[in-house]
């Protein structure tokens, strides 16, 4: 649902989350990975993944990789290697959101783009060159693992609205996950929840951008 008050005018910069508003992404990608590895079946891998506070540290970057990996060798129960856990983690990019190149040049010809995703370091180094040309619509990236912060932290919004340097209402969001829409609302910001591309088509269209 888009937030009532879009409309032509509202908006100074638009911000966008990476992960299924960008880039596609895929988890099965990493546990069948993982699980080929492992010599398990990957809904065993699937069962026992959860997202803790190590791994929300590795998103702040205040976790190593070789942490964060022994932190899933106890939790998952497998044995593999760090670069096999490295392997399967980055096996979770699939390629550019359908449609979504041709917006973010469209609406960057009108407004300023930026990008702000919680993500690691091995993942930034797998994307950064892989999607060069996508991530180049953006003036700014910021990520959670640089800054030091996530979303849907207050802290964090704070930071990149300050970094950006307009009003937080003046700010229009883009994210695939309630609760990051949520916070980025708390924070003042105009948020748009992202189930497709189509999401950010309509939010442009009341944009008239």
């Amino acid at each position: 649902m888009l937030p009532s008050d879009l409309r032509p005018g509202a908006a100074d910069a638009l911000l966008f989350d990476l992960g299924r508003v960008v880039i596609d992404i895929d988890f099965a990608q990493v546990v069948a990975c993982w699980a080929g590895y492992a010599g398990c079946a990957p809904e065993e891998i699937a069962s026992r993944f959860v997202r803790d506070d190590i791994y929300h540290g590795h998103e702040r970057g205040t976790v190593s990789d070789a942490a964060f990996f022994a932190n899933l060798r106890a939790q998952l129960g497998i044995d593999i290697t760090d670069a096999q856990f490295l392997e399967g983690w980055n096996a979770i990019f699939v390629g550019p959101m359908p449609g979504i190149a041709a917006l973010l040049a469209r609406a960057a010809e009108r407004l300023p783009l930026y990008a702000f995703s919680n993500t690691n370091q091995p993942h930034i180094d797998h994307f950064s060159p892989r999607y060069a040309d996508l991530l180049g619509h953006f003036r700014e990236i910021f990520l959670s693992s640089s800054i030091g912060r996530r979303k849907p932290d207050a802290e964090a919004y704070d930071h990149v609205v300050k970094a950006i340097g307009v009003p937080a209402e003046r700010i229009v969001f883009f994210d695939d996950l309630a609760e990051n829409v949520d916070g980025a609302r708390t924070s003042g910001l105009k948020a748009v929840l992202v189930r497709s591309t189509d999401d950010i088509a309509t939010a442009l269209q009341a944009l008239e951008i």
